[in-house]
């Protein structure tokens, strides 16, 4: 081998320098590539997350605690009571960042031109100002100060839609303990700027105000928690349940599924996991199933032309990708080169696509390929 490589090295490096100016744009084009493929995948995976973390950082965070029924009927007769002492120690932990308790009932917002529909979030605003990112989207006004603060907090489309502004009065209507509707003046105090559908159907007040209002006592409608790290999600959902086994634990894949399908797609094409690094670095070639047959052939038709059909099969699920690669010699500086990927097997199979997440209905595959490629030396 290294006798091989003696007697091959010096006549490879005199083809290199046989034509300096091909070689030359040969390695630009291979580095511009190169860099371009780093340059977008950084840009992807970091939109990808900020993305990500806007979206939970809003209101959902990275997980969320109700009673038993509440997320398909939110409404009073479904509410909870607060955190237990073991509940409360489990959220008081490391593994939590923060936490927070939440009033969330369905009612109305209307002004004197206009009544809309809304979700009135009572809060405790010193613990939002660990979890969401609400208070500081204030652009106009105050956020909340504290659990007995009767102020509402609108969105900038939301008023806009009401014709009403910062310092106007609004009226918030909703269902009462005692099953009439309770309705309440409160003051515009502050208006804050997001996305519009969180613009539009929130509005803002102190947990024990929104509680007084509707007499509710010291119900709450859900417990929202972040963690520093993702990797903690699963066991920080598992010790959660387990503390409060009464109780609907649900991370944020669960809450939010179109936000989880997208997370999941991304990652399937950005993320790159250990074991694959380490495979790729030794040269090996990674699938996710074993028992594999390679078959390869070239031919040589004539000095000119040439066809090398492949395939591999998948001795355990019969699936198979088969491709055919041709080169044309056309004259001394110019190639025709052809080649065409053909997958076949079932969904689930190695080569018909394989689920990216036990339930997402995302499969991901091979998909057939042809590539025409003409090469002209200089």
């Amino acid at each position: 081998m290294i006798g091989k490589l003696r007697t091959l090295g010096p006549f490879a490096w005199r083809n290199l320098w046989r034509n300096p100016k091909r070689t030359a744009i040969t390695l630009i084009v291979v580095s511009v590539g190169l860099w371009s493929v780093l340059i977008f995948n950084s840009f992807l995976g970091a939109w990808a997350q900020s993305s990500k973390d806007a979206t939970l950082g809003l209101l959902i965070g990275q997980g969320q605690i109700h009673s038993v029924g509440f997320l398909d009927d939110p409404s009073i007769d479904t509410l909870m009571d607060p955190p237990s002492d073991a509940l409360k120690s489990a959220l008081n932990t490391p593994a939590i960042a923060a936490w927070a308790t939440r009033l969330s009932v369905p009612g109305v917002v209307q002004s004197e031109y206009k009544t809309l529909p809304v979700t009135i979030l009572g809060v405790d605003p010193a613990d939002e100002a660990k979890l969401s990112t609400i208070p500081g989207k204030v652009v106009e006004g105050r956020y909340l100060t504290d659990t007995n603060d009767d102020g509402v907090v609108i969105g900038l489309h939301l008023a806009d839609r009401l014709k009403t502004g910062l310092g106007r009065r609004v009226i918030l209507m909703s269902q009462s303990v005692d099953g009439s509707l309770a309705e309440q003046s409160f003051d515009v105090i502050g208006l804050f700027d997001a996305d519009q559908a969180t613009e539009d159907f929130f509005a803002f007040t102190g947990r024990a105000a929104g509680q007084k209002f509707l007499g509710l006592g010291d119900k709450i409608a859900e417990v929202a928690f972040s963690i520093p790290l993702e990797a903690d999600l699963d066991p920080t959902i598992a010790a959660l349940t387990k503390a409060a086994p009464d109780l609907d634990v649900k991370s944020w894949k669960k809450l939010s599924l179109f936000l989880s399908t997208i997370d999941t797609f991304m990652q399937s094409f950005i993320y790159i996991s250990a074991s694959l690094t380490k495979r790729m670095s030794t040269g090996q070639v990674f699938n996710a199933g074993k028992d594999f047959l390679a078959l390869g052939l070239q031919m040589q038709i004539n000095p000119d032309l040439m066809f090398a059909p492949n395939a591999v099969i998948n001795l355990n699920d019969g699936s198979a990708i088969a491709g055919l690669v041709g080169n044309l010699t056309l004259d001394d500086n110019t190639n025709l080169t052809f080649s065409y990927l053909h997958p076949q097997g079932r969904v689930g199979s190695e080569f018909g696509g394989r689920e990216t997440s036990a339930g997402s209905g995302i499969y991901l595959g091979p998909s057939r390929a042809l590539t025409v490629q003409l090469v002209r030396y200089f």
